[in-house]
């Protein structure tokens, strides 16, 4: 074997995994496509800042510096990462991109096919986060060469989108309506296409957000729980960006979903229909595990795993939205989850151990 475990994806889940099976004793390697630690941060667009301050930004063993109350922007995160794991010498591989992992020809562990050549590993934790494949509506074919298209994934800053015209939001979840809210402060014509979705304010009587959901025991509210699957049939709610004000204030104009695209109209359930210059699809991601060559996956292609544990022994996921509790997709949840698994991984490597003997 060439490790005992190996961790596909070296964001927060990646790194908080490793920092977990510290001091096991079992050989961990984390193997990450990318050519620097926090890529993925470092891609998302100039002003995003996250919604949970500081204090629940941290991975284990780390708390995220500086003041307690305020709200990171992307690069510091990154930068975060990247220092984590220079601060605990987690053994991570840089532009490792994998391609296949399978069962290993032996019957034994896995074979990990990589950019890198292949591995031998006795597990596989999967930690490549929910954000994955950026997800178009296929009527998006349908607009003119001329309109720019871009998924917030790719959005940057205003100065990248046409200063004339129209440009359409679609999406107003908590993606769409930053960057809605931005591109109206810079002055643009904003359209904001979608259900409209519960606001919840920042800060609430002087405290913020996050801190009354610790407080009341729902920001980790297990996903098994009555408080759990309540907060999942609510959905998630817009955080700090309140787009019916902006609304009211002539700052911007909302549209119900868009159903269609006809050359350089929107289209709109409502039968309104508005030319636009460009387009911004907040329209979300779907996982994507074309390098899973295991039975591990729903006929949706969603993992198939109980907090984490997957169907296929020896496999595992972490980083996914309510893995196993509210935070699990966020920094402060993913620490929460890794040390959960850790004990089961120790626990089947040790197994395995005894029964080659």
């Amino acid at each position: 074997m060439d490790a005992d475990v190996a961790v596909v994806g070296g964001g927060q889940a990646g790194l908080a995994m490793a920092y977990c099976l510290r001091g096991t004793g079992l050989r961990v390697t984390v193997l990450e496509a990318a050519d620097r630690l926090g890529a993925a941060w470092h891609r998302r667009w100039d002003s995003l800042r996250l919604f949970t301050p500081a204090r629940y930004d941290g991975l284990p063993g780390l708390p995220f510096p500086g003041p307690a109350e305020r709200h990171p922007g992307k690069d510091e995160v990154a930068d975060y990462l990247a220092g984590y794991a220079r601060r605990f010498d987690l053994p991570v591989r840089l532009g490792v991109r994998v391609e296949r992992v399978a069962v290993s020809p032996t019957g034994v562990g896995f074979e990990i096919h990589t950019t890198q050549g292949p591995w031998r590993v006795g597990q596989v934790v999967c930690a490549t986060g929910p954000f994955q494949q950026p997800l178009t509506p296929p009527f998006a074919t349908g607009l003119a060469t001329d309109v720019v298209q871009t998924h917030s994934h790719d959005y940057r800053n205003p100065g990248r989108l046409p200063a004339d015209g129209v440009t359409a939001v679609v999406g107003a979840g908590n993606a769409g309506a930053q960057i809605a809210a931005e591109l109206a402060a810079a002055g643009r014509r904003v359209v904001v296409s979608g259900r409209a979705l519960p606001y919840a304010p920042q800060r609430l009587w002087g405290r913020d957000l996050f801190w009354w959901l610790h407080r009341l025991r729902l920001l980790h509210a297990p996903a098994d729980s009555w408080r759990g699957r309540s907060l999942r049939r609510r959905g998630e709610p817009v955080i700090g960006t309140d787009l019916g004000r902006l609304a009211r204030q002539g700052l911007l104009d909302r549209a119900p979903r868009a159903a269609t695209a006809q050359g350089r109209r929107l289209v709109f359930d409502d039968g309104r229909q508005i030319e636009v210059s460009a387009v911004v699809w907040a329209t979300g991601y779907r996982n994507a595990y074309p390098w899973l060559r295991l039975p591990a996956l729903d006929g949706d292609g969603q993992p198939v795993h109980s907090r984490g544990v997957s169907s296929v022994p020896g496999l595992y996921f972490v980083g996914l939205p309510w893995q196993s509790q509210r935070a699990s997709a966020l920094l402060d949840g993913v620490g929460r989850d890794a040390a959960r698994l850790a004990p089961a991984i120790v626990a089947r490597a040790r197994l395995v151990e005894r029964a080659d003997r």
